[in-house]
């Protein structure tokens, strides 16, 4: 669900929970929904793997992945969440630590005892009690009775039946053993073996680095004191903190430059060195200042509001460098009158056009400010900067810079410089000119102004300009009904393939989802994260360059559909359009068969397309479902009802939990199921043995109809209608005009039925929104 920026977030998250409660009760038995963390698509700061320091490239174990997926649970965790600012620990890789029952359906027969009477059986011998007190005196003692399971051997004791005075335990009908949760994801390492790790989200609004430096602090300390059992470190693979950091760097080393280059203009123009000690004061407080406001108003010193300082460097210096030099020159014409008149004079004659000149220019910057969605999270702080430090500049302009002339500056000679000597002849020349043959120069301003307004249509449109992030994250989308380990060998040989691309550093990829249903994904989807080398180290190669040999790499596997994305823009892309792609085709209507079937025609489209770099299409079919039909009359002539059905079903195959074992804080499932051998087949299935009332025992075959049958992956909605999307990404050509050609062919070419229709999203919608507003907020400013 997503919200408008103005809606506060929990008052949001209220109002879901309160329609989550009326419709709960409608909810199937066990579906129990709940919200997720107060975070955002753009929340995953931080992601990291558990090491060892003699791992080296060695595959580990299922142990070890046991293990340290333990580990991760119940120590890493709990260690990270506690940070202030962090919203989820999403564990992901490994294998989750289960206590499991696998009955023998044969002994099971043999003592007459069900799958069921072994569920009920373990769920009530694992619970402590309170009998309240029992006073003594002047003493009271707290009754307590204690039950919990500690081991395995306590589980084996567990009595189901007395039979002739004998106890039937569950090891007389069941083998008791520790197992692993059923898999949704893996974790994969540099292709050479799966990994445990897990994914940071900070809470929605929070200061990103601000957030990850004090998660870096506490992976510190617990690496250095070493508080992870066996030796196990935190090792990070993916730090937002790192792309900020260069990002700023970046944009202070050019605020700097700015501020030197000015100063030095200044001073070639001024020839004067005390007028450029006076506008180098404004220069250097405005920027100060600037910084004192933001962080009033708790404006970030972000990308953006330090780029819209630096784009304002050269602009603050103006009505300081007018208000000084007519001081000056004032000076130098009344060499004997009052210093503090003259420079008040001075100062009235050219405070109005200096006030009107920013003024203009900071109205300039008035459509970025009104700009909305993610555009206006974009480009207006960087206006409101530029806002403020012009605003400052005007002030001190005004009032420190003639107080520090009526004390610093002296009468002078009102000589240009030699720079300005040497610039003024062939302007002059050039106004000269200009002044003898007006009509000429208007008519020909005309012709200019009537060329570019003709060759305005013609220019490209784009949204906003890609930031090269040093993460590379191609998406691969594999045929929906492919198993997890098929996956994970596949994955792993593209990543040995993608380490030897020039210019990356280290490869971890995900597969499926993690703990979290925040991010859900099924087996055939992964996320690979490429952290390429410092620019100084790819021996001359671009991102763009080595996203080309990527992009090679994973197009050789058969039956993958790859998207080439980068970690934010990708979450930016998700965020604002549910869609991952610059361009998503979104096609509404009822019918599956006939959305996929137009989805397919509007790809063969934009394959023809220049500029065209991938193409997705929602996998909605093609996973295989084991479907088992019950036979009303069949199980009508046993007694058995559906609901005994479906918990053989439930139980047998895939697991019921039935409790969970405490070992001290930590907390594993205990659940009750079939042992895989005889339920890793279809035929294993239809053997399976349904326990009727009067005692018989019916194979689950002969009372369902049990077929392989195509079915669909997923099904996707938007505002409570079904759509496929079709998502492009666009490379080399402008997305406005990729866009208007695209639209044009589809809309020529495919025909959708009665009720269906299009609606297009991506980076496109957020462009026509701001190209919409601008056209109406430019003409007025």
């Amino acid at each position: 669900l997503v919200f408008t920026d103005e809606t506060p977030v929990y008052f949001a998250r209220q109002l879901v929970a309160e329609r989550m409660g009326d419709v709960r009760s409608r909810l199937p038995e066990g579906i129990n929904p709940v919200l997720g963390p107060v975070s955002s698509a753009l929340s995953e700061v931080y992601q990291y793997t558990l090491d060892h320091p003699s791992d080296g490239e060695r595959e580990l174990s299922k142990a070890e992945l046991v293990e340290r997926r333990t580990v991760q649970d119940w120590v890493v965790r709990p260690l990270l969440r506690s940070i202030p600012g962090v919203a989820e620990i999403n564990s992901t890789g490994g294998y989750v630590k289960q206590y499991q029952v696998l009955v023998d359906p044969i002994k099971m027969r043999y003592y007459g005892v069900t799958i069921k009477d072994v569920h009920q059986a373990l769920a009530r011998n694992n619970a402590n009690s309170s009998g309240g007190i029992l006073p003594r005196g002047p003493e009271i003692f707290l009754v307590r009775g204690i039950g919990l399971i500690r081991t395995l051997d306590d589980i084996r004791s567990v009595v189901l039946k007395e039979v002739g005075s004998t106890p039937v335990y569950i090891r007389d009908v069941a083998e008791v053993v520790i197992g692993e949760e059923v898999r949704y994801g893996a974790m994969i390492k540099g292709g050479y073996t799966e990994a445990v790790g897990g994914i940071v989200s900070m809470i929605a609004g929070a200061n990103a680095k601000q957030v990850v430096t004090r998660i870096k602090e506490r992976v510190e300390e617990i690496n250095s004191r070493g508080m992870l059992p066996g030796g196990l470190r935190v090792v990070p693979f993916y730090d937002r903190s790192l792309l900020v950091d260069a990002a700023l760097l970046t944009v202070s080393k050019v605020l700097l430059e700015g501020i030197v280059l000015v100063v030095v203009v200044l001073f070639l123009y001024l020839g004067d060195l005390r007028s450029s000690i006076i506008v180098t004061a404004t220069l250097i407080l405005t920027p100060a200042l600037t910084f004192v406001v933001m962080n009033h108003y708790g404006m970030s010193a972000n990308l953006m509001s330090l780029g819209g300082l630096a784009i304002a460097i050269g602009l603050i210096v103006d009505g300081s460098v007018v208000v000084v030099e007519n001081v000056f020159a004032r000076l130098s014409h009344d060499r004997r009158g009052d210093r503090t008149k003259i420079t008040l004079e001075a100062v009235q004659e050219v405070a109005t056009p200096v006030v009107f000149g920013i003024g203009v220019i900071i109205l300039v910057f008035l459509p970025l400010m009104t700009l909305e969605g993610m555009e206006g999270k974009m480009f207006a702080p960087l206006a409101y900067t530029i806002a403020i430090a012009l605003g400052i500049s005007l002030f001190l302009s005004l009032t420190l810079s003639p107080v520090l002339a009526s004390y610093l500056l002296k009468p002078g000679n009102e000589q240009d410089t030699w720079l300005v000597r040497m610039l003024k002849r062939p302007y002059l020349m050039i106004l000269n000119g200009a002044t003898r043959h007006p009509k000429k120069v208007i008519a020909a301003s005309l012709a200019v102004f009537a060329a570019t307004m003709a060759l305005f249509p013609l220019l490209g449109t784009s949204f906003i300009p890609e930031l090269k992030e040093g993460t590379i994250s191609p998406n691969m989308d594999r045929v929906p009904n492919i198993s997890l380990d098929e996956s994970i060998l596949m994955e792993a040989e593209a990543m040995k393939q993608v380490r030897k691309v020039t210019g990356v550093q280290y490869v971890v990829s995900r597969l499926g989802r993690g703990e979290s249903p925040v991010d859900p994904a099924g087996y055939n989807e992964s996320d690979m994260m490429i952290q390429l080398l410092p620019d100084n180290q790819r021996q001359g190669l671009s991102q763009d360059r080595i996203g080309d040999e990527i992009r090679k790499i994973v197009n050789t596997f058969p039956g993958v559909n790859p998207v080439m994305a980068q970690p934010i823009s990708d979450r930016v892309d998700e965020m604002v359009t549910g869609v991952r792609a610059d361009v998503a085709v979104k096609i509404f209507g009822d019918d599956i068969d006939s959305l996929l079937s137009k989805a397919n025609e509007v790809a063969k489209i934009a394959n023809t397309i220049r500029g065209t770099s991938d193409i997705k299409i929602d996998r909605m079919t093609g996973q295989q479902n084991l479907t088992v039909t019950i036979d009303r009359q069949a199980i009508a002539r046993h007694g058995l009802n559906a609901s005994d059905i479906h918990d053989m079903i439930e139980a047998a195959v895939g697991g019921k939990a039935a409790t969970e074992i405490y070992e001290g804080e930590r907390r594993f499932q205990a659940v009750v199921r079939y042992p895989e051998r005889l339920r890793s087949s279809v035929q294993d299935i239809r053997n399976i043995l349904v326990a009727a009332p009067e005692g018989a025992q019916i194979t689950l075959g002969s009372l369902s109809q049990i077929d392989v049958k195509e079915g669909a992956s997923q099904i996707k909605r938007e505002m409570a209608r079904r759509r496929v999307v079709v998502g492009v990404n666009v490379r080399d050509r402008d997305l406005g005009g990729f866009v208007a050609e695209l639209q044009r062919k589809v809309q020529d070419s495919v025909k959708l039925p009665p009720g269906y229709y299009y609606e297009w999203g991506g980076q496109f919608e957020n462009m026509t929104r701001a190209r919409r507003h601008l056209i109406i907020i430019v003409p007025i400013t």
